[in-house]
């Protein structure tokens, strides 16, 4: 199709660049995103995280993987994401097959985080309820303790997730609801691009 990028991840990426150009107090956080997952019996879950990389491989994230969407990942590894860049007046949903990443790259991202953040990998029991009230708080000062003039080793139940998509649609709003609708779907011999109604 005439003037549409054949590339679905670069044309991501571009949007990408242009969401992060934007002022902060229009788009605060650009890299944020909604997660789907599926547990045994077919029950969605969506959050909100935060991409941490995209390339030919995929979109990563990260997570405590004995949180819910950590255990829902490791069981059912299909997920679909959804990024909505309000003033770009654009939406982009992604759906594929998540895989963990290597160790050493979980290693190299953790060891680039702020000790309070790594600190927090491992206070949290994410997902799980805090009794008694103020447990939260004593594991981190513990763990402060701990760890003082030391680095902080990346918990073995913290790590990432790289999300393989097998469609990606780009949605732009137009007038008169009239919106643009271009899917993208990866084959064996490479992506189809097709536009769809709104």
């Amino acid at each position: 199709m005439i003037g549409i990028p054949i590339d679905p991840i670069e044309r991501f990426a571009a949007l990408l660049v242009e969401a992060q150009a934007l002022e902060r107090d229009l788009l605060p956080e650009p890299t944020a995103f909604a997660l789907a997952t599926v547990d045994g019996r077919g029950h969605p879950s969506v959050r909100v995280l935060l991409l941490k990389g995209v390339d030919d491989g995929g979109f990563v994230f990260y997570t405590n993987l004995e949180s819910r969407k950590g255990r829902e990942l490791r069981a059912h590894p299909a997920a679909a994401m959804c990024f909505h860049w309000q003033p770009l007046e654009t939406q982009v949903r992604v759906e594929g097959i998540t895989t963990p990443v290597a160790k050493v790259v979980a290693d190299a991202y953790f060891a680039s985080r702020q000790r309070g953040s790594q600190l927090g990998s491992w206070a949290s029991l994410q997902s799980q309820a805090i009794d008694p009230p103020g447990e939260l708080e004593r594991r981190m000062e513990k763990l402060e303790r701990e760890y003082e003039g030391k680095p902080v080793p990346r918990p073995a139940h913290w790590s990432g997730f790289v999300l393989m998509p097998r469609r990606i649609e780009f949605w732009k709003n137009r007038a008169n609801r009239l919106h643009d609708r271009h899917l993208y779907e990866r084959t064996p011999e490479g992506w189809t691009l097709s536009t769809l109604y709104p």
